[in-house]
């Protein structure tokens, strides 16, 4: 296995398993887990982690935000169903077809030419229906109105109508009662669906932080993003009821150490200078591997299980830290930007705070230069390296 100096992200798959147990554990029985896998698994990587856990039998398959993601889950042997939650363009209806990709249909005219597509590939194309109950986005409306569209897109040939579903924006607020609207409005709706004489073999509504904590709305399908990397949804989401392991770890070392006097510039801009002298180590991650250069003067990493403050600006391919009080610190010493050293623990909430994003934000932008190392029962299972040149 080839070793990661400069940076990588240490990827724990034993940790998924635990996050997709516990968040069954809070459902029916009957209700089967979407994991969704867009943005590269949210940074963790996509492809190992549909290989780890695509035989889950409480697992109905995957959700993805584009063609292109979907193809890649195709091209590296994932068989399960795999929703496409985002918008499809009619250049890639031939492609849906080809790779059985089910998209999300909230137009009549989408549909028919799906069904074209489909007639073209001697395929049925299995789609489910989008219906906007608050998102103000794509979706059918919620209004007896779209019943005669969607009764139009069950007649069409080669298309099969397999689920209905409605997004949630406000599950993560101390107030539930926004969820509890959009159920409402999404029930109601599917009801008149149902009295129309159209069968939807699968309803769906949850994401993570309804899957969490508003249980009505776990139906046939409950999808999970960001609870299945093992982060919460928000901080009003309660903790206690399901519990999480993150999955992601961001591992450096130190590349160089040198003592400066009082009164020195630190990194671009000389944003900060020293009051006393400093020993400074250098870390050579920088923005360009998605760490945030809105850190810049507040963060921090661990070294030796210890805190070293990022001092000044974090730079494109690299950043300095105060490790004066770290004792024994050494070039080539490990250094944790997310994860946990010893006592001490960087999450990706607490990155997210000090930098005015979400844990989602994070976790999603570092990058393919970053290469993945996948852990199972401790040991390496796996590592991908986008600039692999061996």
């Amino acid at each position: 296995m080839k070793k990661y100096s400069r940076i990588y992200a240490s990827i724990d798959l034993d940790a998924i398993v635990h996050n997709m147990e516990n968040l069954k554990r809070n459902i029916h029985m009957d209700t089967k887990l979407l994991a969704v896998l867009k943005a590269d698994a949210y940074g963790h990587g996509a492809v190992p982690i549909a290989r780890h856990i695509k035989d889950l039998d409480y697992l109905w398959g995957f959700g993805v935000a584009t063609v292109e993601e979907a193809v890649s889950l195709r091209k590296n042997g994932i068989d399960n169903p795999i929703l496409l939650l985002g918008y499809s363009f009619r250049e890639h209806y031939d492609t849906i077809a080809a790779y059985d990709i089910r998209p999300t249909v909230f137009k009549l005219d989408m549909a028919r030419e799906l069904s074209e597509a489909g007639q073209r590939a001697g395929k049925i194309i299995k789609v489910h229906l989008s219906v906007d109950t608050g998102m103000s986005n794509t979706g059918f409306s919620d209004t007896a109105e779209s019943i005669k569209l969607i009764q139009s897109i069950q007649l069409l040939p080669n298309i099969k109508v397999e689920g209905l579903y409605s997004q949630f924006t406000r599950a993560d607020e101390t107030s539930k009662r926004p969820a509890y609207v959009q159920l409402d409005r999404y029930l109601n709706f599917l009801e008149l669906v149902e009295k129309s004489g159209i069968h939807i073999p699968l309803k769906h509504c949850s994401n993570s932080a309804s899957l969490i904590r508003v249980p009505e709305a776990n139906l046939d399908l409950a999808r999970t993003g960001i609870a299945l990397y093992g982060m919460y949804p928000s901080s009003k989401v309660e903790k206690d009821i399901v519990s999480l392991k993150p999955v992601m770890s961001l591992k450096s070392h130190i590349a160089f150490i040198k003592t400066v006097p009082a009164d020195v510039a630190v990194s671009l801009g000389g944003t900060f200078k020293t009051d006393w002298e400093t020993k400074i180590a250098t870390i050579p991650v920088g923005y360009a591997d998605g760490y945030p250069r809105f850190l810049s003067n507040k963060g921090h990493v661990l070294i030796r299980g210890q805190k070293a403050p990022i001092l000044g600006r974090i730079c494109m391919d690299q950043f300095m830290v105060d490790v004066t009080r770290i004792p024994n610190v050494q070039e080539l010493d490990p250094v944790t930007l997310l994860g946990t050293d010893e006592e001490m623990t960087i999450t990706a909430d607490e990155l997210g705070d000090l930098c005015g994003r979400i844990n989602y934000e994070f976790v999603t932008e570092i990058n393919k230069r970053v290469p993945r190392v996948y852990l199972k029962n401790g040991a390496i299972a796996e590592q991908t390296d986008y600039f692999d040149v061996d």
